[in-house]
């Protein structure tokens, strides 16, 4: 499944990452990641401690990968509203949903704080970075200044994650292309038609 030049370590953190992301942490055993990254149990505990300090390291590198994504996106070229879009339309496996987002639903992730800190941060950061990106379309006249950067920014994370929740319900990508679109015709009505 891996490349035979990528080391126990990063076979080991790519399963478990492939893993928590169809099967949640309960659903991914020490076992499961071993035979789905090909080695065996003494080497993941030679790299690892056990499975709630790979699940941390696959879980940052996924955090990390979302936030890479997400500001390539975010940091582009365009107005404020078109990068907001951009990220609203970008390309997304949306039957499968947020790597990081589907963790929120895994209670053993939300029971430990170490597991449930890269989430936390991540959305907090994804967040903060578009309610930036508000803020800067208010102060160049873009966006309305009555906006509220910190609300459109929370509204534009929730609909992107609740989106993933819809389609997933249904069996199409249609109910999160329909959140979208939606969120999208809000903003553009908030935006300054003389800017």
């Amino acid at each position: 499944m891996y490349s035979a030049i990528m080391s126990t370590p990063e076979r080991l953190i790519e399963s478990t990452r492939e893993l928590l992301w169809e099967r949640g942490y309960v659903g991914t055993s020490p076992k499961a990641i071993q035979q789905h990254a090909g080695a065996g149990q003494g080497s993941m505990y030679h790299h690892f401690t056990g499975k709630p300090d790979l699940a941390l390291a696959a879980i940052r590198r996924t955090a990390d990968e979302l936030r890479a994504t997400a500001e390539g996106v975010l940091g582009g070229t365009g107005s404020a509203y078109e990068r907001i879009e951009a990220y609203l339309l970008r390309e997304r496996d949306v039957l499968r949903g947020c790597p990081v987002g589907r963790l929120t639903m895994d209670p053993d992730v939300i029971a430990s704080d170490e597991l449930r800190a890269p989430v936390t941060e991540t959305l907090d950061w994804l967040r903060d970075r578009i309610a930036g990106i508000v803020e800067e379309g208010k102060q160049s006249g873009e966006f309305a200044a009555t906006l509220d950067a910190q609300a459109i920014a929370a509204t534009v994370v929730a609909t992107v994650q609740g989106g993933y929740v819809l389609a997933r319900a249904s069996g199409s990508p249609a109910a999160f292309d329909t959140g979208v679109r939606g969120l999208l015709a809000l903003l553009f009505a908030a935006t300054n038609p003389s800017a």
